[in-house]
Formats: structure tokens, C-alpha cells, sequence
């Protein structure tokens, strides 16, 4: 199949192994953050870190939307399910998430609430018109990728004149984020890594372009490739990451170049600029809060708003002390640095949100086994 076999070729595999072992420096440690999850769980599954040289270490970063969703979000949407009696739709990594008291959305399903699982924001949306006499609201979550799906299906209930349909929205930003990593105080406080360039995510910046990132390789002096799913995708970026190292270029180079394009997609901008706006600050779990890291519901479609239609306050709430999640998320552990993993958090029983999403980090680790091949090679 084009643009998939052909970058699962383990012949050309093994041609960039040997041109990575033969481009890093001897003495040399080189530090490349994958920010996204995909990109995380395409190194576990295809075991891209047995190709690469020793002196190259891979960091998990914060690009798991579920994982990175703090716990009075969700705490929030539970609310709303129970008490208030909306209809709550989501996506079904979000339904499993813990919460306070080890709830979770789905055990409010169990005790009686109507939480339903969606596969896209048109799904919510088609649910509130079949059924006008209840209130339906859409807990809404993602990066840039799923925030113009979002947009579109506000725009849609204006166009239908919907009066039960509302959007709870928990949208947050790549680029503020990757700031927060590189310069915030309270973020290398609390634990990072010292970081030597960024593997860039693909389906975001299919919409927002590459322009975004030039700033962190101007700013910080830190190389972003941006790199699609694909092993010999990861394995290319890691090699040109490699390469800027050496020669002391920070640049942003598009390893993506058949999906993304510098300026991205023109039309899901315009979507995303004409409902929503900036917030001032937004809560990561494990980065804290992080300053215009999320988007809000315009004024102009505020009758649209679950915040304003149910007057949510928003209250922080501690992660798990046991759970090393938060770490995980800044790149400052790893999931078998967590006293839990494997053993009492597992997929079937998640602690935190790194062992549930599809993206998470311990996720990965835990379904393609890659922490049990470095504890038998130890």
C-alpha cells in the first residue's frame, strides 16, 4: 500500500540504522523528545529503539491529549453526567480516564448516568437532534488535529438552530506547551531532561503547518523535524535531528513533506479562528498551569458553551501520589520508573491516564513490551 509498506521496510531500516551509527559523535548524548504519542507508540511497536545508537535517548513528551487532561476536568464531565442529567458524549479513551475517588466517566455510566461514547464531534451532534427534549453535551479534547471538527459541528447546531446542543471545551495547544517544556521555571523545578531537539508531531501539524515551531528553533537554539507515524519516518527525523546536532544548526525541517506543508491547512485555521479564542491560562497534568496553552468558546457562540450554560467551575485536583504519570508527561521518567506499572496499573485496571489512552506512554510500553525486553537485557 503506498505510503505505508514502503515505510515499514526493514531492509531501508537497517540502511538508517547504519547511517545513524555512523553519524553520531563518539561521546556524544543526544536528547530528542517525541512530543507526540503517536510517534511514542510507533517506537515501541516497531521497536525503532533497537535500531538506534546508544548515544541516542528518545524522551516521551506531553502529546496525549487524554493523558495530559487534568482530573477536575474530568471530575467536571462527571458532574455534569450525574447531577445535572445532560447527556455526555466523548471519545472512549476520555470514559476511562480516573478521577476523583478512582471514578471515572464510564463507572458514572455504570451508576446510572447517560454517558455515551462517540467516534467524532458530528456523532454528538447528530444525538442532541434526535433528541430534542434533552441536553447533550459534547466533552470536547484534542490538540489542533480534532479542534476544526469541533468548530464545525458549533457552527452546525447555529445553522440547525439546535437549542440543546452544547460543547464542553477542553482544546489545548501544541506550541505553548513545547514553551513551557523548554522555559518554564516551575516545569524544571518539578524534574525534565535536558533536551537536544524535538521530533515534531505529524496530524497537528498537518493543520497548523511547520511555520509554528520556527520560533523554538530560533528562540531556544533547539531543531525540530517534523516526522510522520511511520518507523522509518521516526527513524529519518531522529537521523536529520542528528545531523543539526553535529553541526549546530537549529532549523525546522519537514521529514513530513507528502501531509504537511509550511503553512498548513488555511481552511481549519479559518474554523478554529472564527469560534474560538485564547484562555489566559489552562491546567496540564504534569506540566501545571500553562499560559494561553488552550482554546475557549467565542462570545459570538456562547450559548453554545457548557462552561457558561452550567456555570462549571473548575477546581485543581492532586494527581495520585503513587502514579508517576505527571513525570512521564514532562519527559522527566519513564513508565518503568513508576513503582505501579505492570503490576498494579495495567490497561485493564488504569491508574493514570498514561496507562489508558491509546497514546499514552505506559500504554505503549505496556502492550508492545519494550520495557521487558531492557529488563532482560540487563
Amino acid at each position: 500500500m503506498k505510503y505505508v509498506d514502503e515505510f515499514r521496510d526493514g531492509e531501508l531500516a537497517r540502511v538508517l540504522a547504519g547511517r545513524l551509527a555512523r553519524a553520531v559523535e563518539p561521546g556524544r548524548r543526544y536528547n530528542f523528545m517525541e512530543f507526540c504519542g503517536g510517534h511514542t507508540h510507533a517506537i515501541s511497536r516497531y521497536g525503532v529503539t533497537d535500531l538506534l545508537p546508544k548515544s541516542v535517548n528518545m524522551v516521551h513528551g506531553p502529546g496525549c491529549p487524554v493523558c495530559v487532561l487534568p482530573i477536575g476536568r474530568i471530575d467536571n464531565a462527571i458532574a455534569l453526567a450525574l447531577e445535572r442529567g445532560v447527556t455526555l458524549c466523548t471519545y472512549a479513551d476520555t470514559m476511562r480516564v480516573p478521577a476523583s475517588g478512582r471514578t471515572s466517566l464510564l463507572k458514572a455510566k455504570a451508576a446510572g448516568a447517560d454517558v455515551r461514547m462517540v467516534y467524532s464531534a458530528a456523532d454528538a451532534l447528530r444525538i442532541a437532534r434526535e433528541n430534542p427534549a434533552q441536553e447533550v453535551v459534547f466533552l470536547a479534547i484534542g490538540f489542533e488535529t480534532t479542534t476544526p471538527p469541533t468548530a464545525i459541528v458549533i457552527l452546525e447546531a447555529e445553522r440547525q438552530g439546535l437549542e440543546n446542543f452544547f460543547v464542553f471545551c477542553n482544546h489545548v495547544l501544541t506550541p505553548a506547551a513545547i514553551s513551557n517544556i523548554l522555559e518554564s521555571p516551575q516545569v524544571r523545578d518539578i524534574g525534565t531532561v535536558p533536551l537536544d531537539g524535538f521530533v515534531g508531531p505529524a496530524h497537528v501539524s498537518c493543520v497548523i503547518g511547520s511555520a509554528p515551531y520556527e520560533y523554538f528553533a530560533e528562540e531556544y537554539a533547539k531543531p525540530v523535524v517534523i516526522a510522520g507515524f511511520e518507523p522509518l519516518d521516526v527513524m529519518q527525523a531522529v537521523l536529520m535531528l542528528v545531523r543539526q546536532v553535529n553541526e549546530g544548526r537549529h532549523e525546522v525541517e519537514n521529514e513530513f513533506s507528502r501531509a504537511v506543508t509550511r503553512d498548513g491547512n488555511a481552511r481549519a485555521k479559518a474554523l478554529v479562528a472564527e469560534v474560538f479564542e485564547l484562555r489566559r491560562s489552562f491546567e496540564w497534568r504534569g506540566l501545571g498551569e500553562v499560559p494561553y496553552s488552550a482554546l475557549r468558546i467565542k462570545s459570538r457562540y456562547g450559548r453554545f458553551d457548557a462552561e457558561r450554560r452550567y456555570d462549571i467551575v473548575y477546581r485543581s485536583v492532586a494527581d495520585n501520589k503513587a502514579c508517576e504519570c505527571g513525570a512521564i508527561l514532562r519527559g522527566a521518567k519513564t513508565p518503568k520508573d513508576c513503582k505501579l506499572f505492570g503490576t498494579v496499573c495495567t490497561p485493564e485496571n488504569p491508574i493514570g491516564s498514561c496507562m489508558v489512552s491509546s497514546e499514552g506512554a505506559c500504554a505503549a510500553w505496556y502492550s508492545y513490551g519494550r520495557f521487558r525486553d531492557e529488563e532482560a537485557a540487563a
